[in-house]
């Protein structure tokens, strides 16, 4: 059966995509043979910046074009010779909004709309101003004004987004966990403290794959492997963030997997440096002051010595903030409690 509207558009700031923008976009592709998705935000909202908000759309509706308008998108417009205003501010006049996606519609898409989406009041002034431009009928369509059916806004959500995870979806509300990496040498205790300082929190951790993988090949890793390693790793944090709560406790990070592909081979491929770039919100090393236990896995104690150092040379040179954890494995539970009590998550 063939659809009210040819061509629909919803514009929103999706800071966070939530449940409710969803019912939105869903309404609209029951309505429409195409639909686009636009998104712009000047400033943008924390946490809710224009990679993120490209994913969680990518993620939610994979099918549906949507384009996140930056500063960067402008400039790059115009060098390719299309003439465009600057990307409104947020608090710009809803005539200035409401000419901006008419000439990104006209230049940037090379469409016009038949239709608009919304659940505010603004629409049906917003549908007209695109009517005139465009030189014929916009209809808007207003799904739950009253926010009945979703009882939430964006600014709530950024105020407690774990409080009210209910109205995100699992890959949304994923990029507001914390995560928790531990690092430390061979037997200093991570994945001991890692899966008890998830239940501690109430959430889940995340083992240390390259273990799982060294023993699946009895040892014998080649140099391909440390990037098999890296990028599962960060796959299964990935996972484990949709089901975590509030936090999320890394049993080590790529960086580990870095250490190891230059001790055993001297060398790293640029993807496994890049993946052991990425920032975690929480840093503990775990020291090494109780003696080393030989499980049949680990090499010895002069290494793991050489692998602590290593740890702290190379967080001082990147700049990253971390704390040394000692002592029992009660004691290091309460100590990263007590942080994470008072301390905000590390840029």
């Amino acid at each position: 059966m063939r659809k009210a509207f040819r061509r629909g558009l919803v514009v929103g700031k999706f800071s966070p995509l939530h449940l409710g923008h969803e019912l939105l976009i869903h309404e609209a592709l029951a309505q429409c043979e195409q639909l686009t998705l636009l998104s712009y935000s000047l400033p943008e909202l924390s946490g809710c910046e224009a990679p993120r908000r490209q994913r969680w759309l990518q993620a939610r509706f994979a099918d549906v074009p949507a384009l996140v308008v930056t500063p960067a998108h402008i400039q790059a417009w115009r060098g390719e010779g299309k003439v465009l205003p600057d990307l409104p501010h947020n608090e710009a006049p809803d005539h200035q909004q409401r000419q901006f996606v008419a000439e990104l519609c006209q230049v940037v898409l090379g469409s016009t709309v038949d239709a608009v989406f919304t659940s505010e009041s603004y629409g049906d002034g917003f549908a007209a101003h695109l009517a005139r431009c465009f030189g014929h009928p916009v209809q808007h369509v207003c799904v739950d004004q009253a926010r009945s059916a979703v009882p939430i806004s964006g600014t709530r959500l950024r105020e407690d987004p774990h409080g009210l995870k209910g109205f995100l979806a699992p890959p949304v509300y994923a990029d507001f966990v914390e995560r928790i990496v531990l690092l430390g040498g061979e037997s200093t205790g991570k994945s001991s403290l890692a899966a008890a300082l998830a239940q501690a929190l109430g959430s889940v951790h995340v083992a240390e794959f390259g273990r799982e993988h060294w023993l699946a090949k009895d040892g014998a890793l080649e140099y391909h492997d440390l990037l098999h390693i890296g990028r599962t790793q960060v796959a299964h944090e990935n996972a484990a963030a949709e089901g975590a709560n509030r936090y999320l406790v890394c049993d080590t990070s790529p960086l580990t997997t870095l250490f190891y592909s230059g001790a055993m081979f001297g060398r790293a491929e640029p993807e496994l440096q890049r993946l052991a770039e990425r920032p975690y919100a929480h840093t503990f090393l775990c020291a090494d002051d109780f003696p080393f236990v030989q499980d049949g896995t680990r090499q010895d104690d002069s290494f793991r010595r050489r692998q602590q150092a290593w740890y702290r040379d190379e967080l001082q040179r990147r700049g990253w903030a971390y704390h040394e954890l000692r002592g029992c494995l009660a004691e290091r539970v309460g100590c990263v409690l007590g942080m994470l009590q008072h301390r905000a998550p590390q840029a």
